[in-house]
């Protein structure tokens, strides 16, 4: 794969183009890498404030009245709500899956149907999410099935 950089002037917007043969798991991955790695969310943790790439949170889940984002090793606390979550990372490979989880796609690693229509979730780092039957069409939508 040859990989090539054209700078240009500042009127011009910047974009990033693709250009294969065919769109395959690791095109896929390639975008997913680049629409997640510039966002940061703020994680608190001991009194402490973390700031922590998108691409490195899996999901955020509200439990009790709080919100906590999820990483591969640890837990924070976010202040934002998790409608305010869903509508910061829409369109950066988040979707809301059920009415207390919003998972990051980039970090599923397999579906597969469950009970009552259903779908779980298997993570990059073996966790299991619901997904529920309401939100399986935008899963289904994002992941171009």
């Amino acid at each position: 794969m040859r990989i090539s950089i054209e700078k240009i002037n500042k009127e011009l917007g910047e974009e990033i183009l693709i250009r294969c043969h065919e769109v395959d798991d690791e095109i896929h991955e390639i975008v997913n890498k680049l629409k997640t790695e510039d966002h940061i969310a703020l994680g608190y943790q001991y009194d402490k404030v973390h700031r922590i790439k998108l691409s490195d949170i899996y999901y955020f889940e509200a439990v009790d009245g709080k919100v906590f984002l999820y990483c591969k090793d640890n837990v924070f606390e976010v202040k934002q709500k998790l409608y305010e979550l869903e509508e910061l990372y829409k369109n950066k490979n988040c979707f809301r899956a059920s009415k207390s989880t919003i998972l990051n796609i980039a970090k599923i690693s397999s579906i597969f149907p469950s009970i009552s229509g259903r779908y779980e979730a298997v993570l990059d780092n073996g966790e299991r999410a619901v997904v529920s039957r309401q939100y399986v069409p935008v899963l289904k939508n994002m992941l171009g099935l």
